[in-house]
């Protein structure tokens, strides 16, 4: 993109086009008495004379608590619910009465009652009253027994459901730890201040910890006072005069002290078993969290050491001081210098006032400009204008690309900063130290000038300016970042303001990066801007003129837009074509790794596919997927769908697998409302087939896990500038079926090419746009899989080994931007 007033011969513009619950049991118990002794013939002749013809009989006698001769039905209830008293009448009440009536009636026959008292009868009967006081006692005993022991069962209930609760706070602990164990060996990433703050978190995750260890202790104390209770009770019952009438009653109670002492032994051990976990994870947090507070004093001393987040933000803060006008230009030109080579002495100024007031920090920062001794790095300083970078505002590759490739360049020593739109949408949570700058910048627009606010922050480590337009039209607060009906006017706007931004900011900038026509507007000249064939404006056009240099994201769609695929502005790229040329794009291999990716059911890698299978077979369980037949193949698809990834041939595609014995998933949606409802009736056609499913959204935890468990990916592209999709399925091992076209044809390989070498080979393509060519494609492709095994198996493992990464992409973009700022200098100097 072209310059604005003195500062064009400063810095060079470069286009991109890329176009058991317990039961509560309830027992009885009866207790039978034993019948009295036999009476002697004379004692029942007496009796027979003696006694009322109200007469009661004596051969069997029942102790009964209850209408039907059991003690209450006693469930297990809370301690503070007791056994109600029985209102029945007692044994012994009986044989008092019985007793009395006989002495009355010797009294009133002549008898004598001390004789009486001394007969074999009464004799027998004064034993049988002691006995049933002695049964009566055991009645009580055992009635308090099994108060206790409900109190006792009833706390065994609520242990087990605390332990439950316990159980699964140990589950969501291990996984706050695992996480924090990423944190920690993440940690070189991350902005210093933020970095500081997890060793805080983590310090308070583990007193959280700590105090769980106390309190599982605390229960398994507790456990250990309902086993002494247990084994008193079982003592008590042991020893205990408990008379011959209630066997049963004693029986019933010993099993059910049996059992709870079951329980109580099981949940000591998982109790013990709980607490070993702890300790081990307490152990292993406070090791890690060691390490980490050690690697904290390291990198204090160590400014090489600090992460590329952290120089971001330093840079940031100088950014906005200047912008702000609290430093001049010169002061901050030498600041940033600094910092860009990362001095030692900025590191340390940062951390010796760190918690000071801006004002202090100024301060201590202006005194490093004093010493001199400041060299210029080596590296160009870039800028990358445009209109996504992921993670925080993504809707296709190009937030890929911009993120990736400005993390490569930054690796290798350059001085990166991106420029975007701020939108109402954006993925806040992405962005590290985000705050507005007090300053406004102005920038004009249909005749008119506007206000902008500028916010800060870094956003995969790099620094990132988000523009905010004070425009009545609200050109970034539509809650979606393409598609609306002015997207021209709100991309000319950002261009604008984004070019008056960097005007401002005073640097002396070597590249301006611009990505796709929604920042390459600049000024409307005939021979610059406007349309070859309608005579409108076309910003593609103005920015391939203007550039120093126009690339795209591949070699065959270099070509392609040259000829037939350009469009219209295929003669305005063969009048530049010195300028014109294609680069592979890469993928951000950190982020798509089946080795790291926590996405994954399982993780795995090219010398070990178990993990690979077992993905498989939990994306068929979780989609419903029919699952027994674990050698039947997997096809995937994961894209827009919209008319340019070809949307005929993903349809046969998946009728063309579900005839080969195949399983297909497609996951993606479309922005046109039709395509939508069409492909939804196609789901709705496949729904009970247990071979077939269409997730028509965008989730990308789900993508993650497809990748991972797919065996093919379909890309049946009509036309392809670069894709990302097919490097990212053979990184996962699966392997692509594309059609030859754009930057497919640049990274897919036919198998069964000969004109290849065999070492490039790494997938299968077809040429053709018609469903026939497909066919066969997809066929050979099934026919390896199932007959060949091995060989698929080595095919796998050769795609999840090819290197995509943006490391020779960003080298092949160093040394365009070294040539574009070398050709420069030189016309500035003539």
């Amino acid at each position: 993109m072209a310059a604005c007033g003195a500062a064009a011969a400063e810095y060079s513009a470069l286009l991109s086009l890329s176009c058991g619950p317990i039961t509560r049991r309830r027992f009885a118990v009866s207790c039978r008495a034993r019948p009295p002794g036999n009476l002697s013939a004379q004692q029942k002749k007496k009796r027979g004379k003696n006694i009322a013809p109200k007469q009661r009989s004596s051969n069997e006698l029942l102790l009964t608590t209850e209408e039907n001769g059991q003690l209450p039905s006693t469930s297990l209830r809370t301690s503070m619910e007791r056994p109600q008293k029985s209102t029945s009448n007692i044994p012994g009440d009986h044989l008092e009465k019985f007793t009395k009536e006989i002495l009355i009636e010797s009294a009133l026959s002549g008898g004598n009652p001390a004789h009486l008292c001394e007969s074999p009868l009464f004799m027998e009967l004064t034993v049988l009253k002691e006995e049933n006081m002695l049964l009566k006692a055991d009645a009580q005993f055992l009635k308090a027994k099994i108060v206790e022991f409900a109190e006792t069962e009833e706390f065994l209930f609520k242990l087990e459901k605390e332990r439950s609760l316990l159980d699964a706070t140990v589950r969501e602990l291990e996984a706050r730890f695992l996480v924090a164990q990423t944190d920690i060996w993440k940690v070189v990433p991350l902005q210093y201040d933020v970095w500081m703050e997890k060793v805080e978190n983590l310090q308070h995750m583990l007193g959280c910890l700590k105090n769980h260890v106390e309190k599982y202790a605390a229960l398994l104390d507790q456990h250990d006072d309902l086993h002494d209770k247990i084994d008193e009770l079982e003592a008590s019952l042991k020893e205990g005069k408990t008379s011959e009438f209630s066997p049963y009653v004693v029986e019933l109670l010993q099993q059910k002290l049996k059992a709870a002492k079951s329980r109580h032994q099981a949940g000591h051990q998982e109790t013990n078993t709980h607490i070993q976990v702890y300790q081990q994870l307490t152990e292993e947090f406070q090791d890690n969290l060691g390490k980490l507070i050690e690697e904290s004093g390291r990198l204090e001393h160590s400014a090489n050491s600090m992460p590329s987040e952290f120089w971001s933000h330093i840079l940031l803060m100088i950014d906005g001081w200047f912008l702000e006008r609290k430093i001049p230009n010169t002061d901050a030109r030498m600041l940033r210098e600094m910092a860009w080579k990362r001095d030692d002495r900025i590191c340390e100024a940062y951390f010796a006032c760190k918690g000071a007031k801006e004002s202090d920090v100024m301060e201590t920062f202006l005194k490093l400009t004093l010493s001199g001794n400041s060299q210029c790095s080596s590296g160009l300083h870039i800028v990358h204008i445009a209109a996504e970078m992921a993670p925080v505002a993504k809707v296709g590759g190009l937030a890929d690309v911009v993120a990736g490739l400005g993390k490569a360049l930054q690796t290798k020593g350059h001085l990166v900063e991106i420029v975007l739109p701020k939108y109402d949408c954006m993925q806040l949570d992405q962005i590290t130290n985000l705050k507005v700058l007090d300053v406004v910048i102005q920038s004009y627009f249909d005749g008119n000038l506007f206000s902008n606010n500028v916010w800060t922050g870094t956003v995969e480590g790099l620094p990132v300016y988000f523009i905010e337009p004070q425009h009545p039209s609200k050109f970034f607060w539509r809650a979606q970042y393409y598609g609306e009906h002015d997207d021209f006017k709100r991309y000319s706007y950002f261009s604008r303001a984004a070019l008056e931004l960097l005007y401002q900011s005073g640097k002396k900038i070597d590249i301006i990066h611009c990505h796709d026509w929604q920042t390459a507007f600049v000024l409307d000249r005939p021979d610059r801007m406007q349309d070859n064939a309608h005579g409108r404006i076309n910003v593609a056009k103005g920015g391939i003129v203007y550039s120093n240099i126009v690339t795209t994201v591949s070699p065959t769609y270099a070509l392609e837009v040259r000829s037939e695929g350009g469009r219209g502005l295929q003669d305005t790229l063969k009048m530049h074509s010195r300028k014109f040329v294609g680069i592979l794009n890469g993928i951000d291999t950190g982020t798509w790794n089946p080795s790291t990716d926590r996405f994954l059911a399982v993780q795995y890698s090219a010398t070990d596919l178990q993990g690979k299978a077992a993905n498989k077979a939990f994306l068929r369980k979780q989609l419903g997927l029919y699952s027994e037949d674990a050698s039947q193949p997997l096809v995937a698809c994961i894209t827009r769908l919209v008319p340019q990834k070809g949307l005929h041939l993903i349809r046969h595609a998946i009728y063309k697998t579900a005839e080969l014995g195949g399983q297909f998933v497609l996951l993606g949606s479309s922005p046109v409302p039709h395509i939508q409802r069409e492909f939804e009736g196609v789901a709705d056609q496949f729904q009970k087939n247990n071979n077939i499913r269409l997730i028509l959204k965008y989730d990308e935890a789900l993508s993650h896990c497809i990748y991972a468990a797919s065996d093919m990916f379909i890309i049946p592209s009509m036309f392809e500038p670069c894709g990302l999709t097919q490097m990212i399925a053979m990184r996962y091992g699966s392997v692509p079926i594309v059609r030859q076209t754009g930057g497919l044809c640049d990274s897919v390989f036919d198998f069964d090419d000969e004109t290849i070498p065999v070492e490039l080979r790494n997938g299968f393509t077809f040429a053709r746009t018609d469903e026939q060519d497909l066919s066969s494609c997809l066929e050979r492709a099934f026919s390896y899989y199932s007959r060949k095994p091995m060989v698929w198996k080595q095919l796998v493992q050769k795609d999840m080994q090819i290197d995509f990464s943006w490391d020779s992409p960003a080298s092949q973009y160093e040394n365009l931007y070294q040539s574009a700022v070398a050709q420069a200098r030189g016309a500035a100097q003539t």
